[in-house]
């Protein structure tokens, strides 16, 4: 399974609809127990879709430290979301392709980059908001560590996670003098 996200995702899990290995579902109005219910029924190679199910602790991790939100956003979202993935109601992807991450605010990068990539390093990958772009990224997949075995623990720890401390994965290097890379 395989969650597509930023700007557009919409468009492009639609456009990946043609590709024969793939069942592509575009979330809309659907609730997300309903998305839970019609992944779990698909029988192709992928699931795409566009219904992050951490989108609400997503949001409130921005807020949080943008200080757009009251206190206790976040930590009422991480219970929902643990809630919610407890209960099956709400399923985590392998993947995350995560479209033109470099052309989102600060924060939000830093959420995609720095806190998931930081948690399964090989299942968020950055790709141009195009259905060529993803498609390709679908077909160079790498298998890598799942998300941290104790799922509830990272979660309640991310109002601990500062967005400008987190390591961007995938953050252009800094040479060191004299070497080249």
């Amino acid at each position: 399974m395989v969650v597509v996200a930023g700007e557009g995702a919409d468009k492009v899990v639609s456009g990946l609809a043609a590709l024969h290995n793939v069942r592509a579902l575009v979330a809309g109005d659907r609730a997300p127990a309903e998305v839970t219910r019609a992944i779990a029924g698909a029988g192709t190679t992928y699931v795409v879709h566009d219904a992050d199910p951490l989108a609400d602790v997503r949001d409130a991790w921005v807020d949080f430290f943008e200080q757009a939100a009251p206190h206790g956003g976040l930590e009422v979202a991480i219970e929902s979301a643990l809630a919610g993935l407890a209960g099956e109601r709400l399923l985590l992807p392998d993947y995350y392709v995560v479209l033109d991450p470099e052309g989102m605010p600060p924060t939000r990068r830093h959420w995609w980059l720095g806190v998931l990539a930081g948690a399964a390093p090989s299942r968020v990958v950055p790709a141009d908001t195009s259905v060529a772009a993803v498609s390709d990224a679908l077909a160079h997949l790498a298998a890598g560590r799942w998300w941290p075995a104790d799922l509830p623990e990272w979660l309640r720890g991310l109002p601990k996670v500062v967005p400008d401390q987190v390591g961007l994965r995938y953050s252009s290097r800094v040479e060191s003098p004299g070497r080249t890379t």
